[in-house]
């Protein structure tokens, strides 16, 4: 894989350019592709935004969302739009199986590959040109770097402030964890100073969801939370009954794994939600807990330090079993006591 400055001279010629992203994108997947498309058709060139799969419906408001296809819905025609594209562009994920259905057609397209992604661990012989760089606080940050180094921050408008902002608050929670360094806020200052309305972001994100939704999380919190003192850990555990109860939909989940992190003493949370095809791992910590090794160790995932995700064929009840398992065999291993 190739410096990612090197193609700023090929941008030039205008081009096809698709740009992709991970199954089931959050702020930061949908921020980022979303700001990088603006960017690039300004740039003179014709470009698509393909997710792999369906997206939460608090995304719908960033500029440019109404033109994104799923992949699922539109396979045809997503189909021939990779196949024809001169560029693809894979955003805020680092090995392509992350995009699910859609890894296939972009192994076998043609198109120059470009990664630009923060995660752990990137499989860099995928792509011919990009960036992985873990210490970045989101994958809108590094196209705000892009965008930079390109020589382009005086066509940082209102659109594209308002998407990279939301990645850049989504992955750094609101500006909480580690990650949000002086760059990041020297970041927020340039979008504020582009014409970004914080407050709005803020709002379609967090404060657009709908009653269910907070009865739903109730419920968890009540019924679906244990607590493991002894390691310093906690779980939520979600069946699909609960899913079908509460009519909960994509990004409904979103954040609930950080909750059990309020509790004092608690280093590690963890949520497994019981989805038709596999059982999907969140996993958040504190610290020096290092969830990006304990879910690529026992639960086919990765991330990051203190954030990362995994799946499991098993069935829910034998999944958590296995948690509950590791968490007593490897707690000191991983800090937890």
């Amino acid at each position: 894989m190739q410096p990612i400055h090197l193609i700023f001279q090929q941008l030039n010629q205008p081009a096809r350019i698709v740009i992709t992203t991970h199954q089931k994108p959050d702020p930061d997947a949908m921020g980022s592709s979303l700001a990088l498309y603006h960017l690039l058709v300004r740039w003179g060139h014709q470009v698509t935004v393909i997710s792999p799969t369906n997206w939460a419906a608090f995304l719908d408001w960033m500029p440019g969302a109404e033109k994104v296809l799923n992949y699922e819905i539109t396979r045809e025609k997503s189909e021939a739009i990779i196949r024809d594209a001169e560029w693809i562009f894979c955003l805020d994920f680092n090995t392509l199986i992350r995009a699910k259905h859609l890894a296939p057609v972009v192994d076998k397209a043609t198109g120059t590959k470009v990664l630009i992604d923060h995660h752990q661990q990137p499989a860099t012989e995928s792509f011919d040109y990009g960036i992985s760089d873990t210490a970045k606080s989101s994958t809108c940050e590094m196209v705000y770097d892009f965008i930079i180094a390109a020589g382009k921050d005086e066509w940082i408008d209102a659109s594209i402030a308002q998407c990279l902002y939301a990645g850049l608050i989504g992955d750094t929670g609101s500006f909480r964890f580690p990650a949000a360094n002086a760059d990041v806020h020297k970041m927020a200052a340039h979008l504020k100073a582009a014409g970004l309305h914080h407050t709005q972001v803020h709002e379609n994100i967090y404060d657009n969801f709908l009653e269910n939704r907070l009865r739903f999380i109730g419920h968890v919190l009540l019924n679906r939370l244990e607590v493991f003192y002894e390691y310093n850990s906690a779980l939520i555990f979600v069946t699909k009954a609960d899913l079908l109860r509460y009519d909960i939909k994509t990004g409904d989940t979103e954040g609930l794994v950080n909750y059990p992190l309020s509790i004092q003493g608690i280093k590690m949370a963890a949520i497994v939600i019981d989805r038709d095809e596999e059982r999907k791992w969140s996993f958040r910590s504190k610290g020096m807990v290092d969830v990006n090794t304990f879910a690529r160790r026992f639960f086919e995932g990765g991330g990051h330090f203190n954030a990362a995700g995994g799946r499991s064929s098993a069935s829910l009840d034998d999944t958590v079993k296995t948690f509950k398992k590791v968490l007593k065999e490897h707690a000191s291993e991983f800090q937890l006591v």
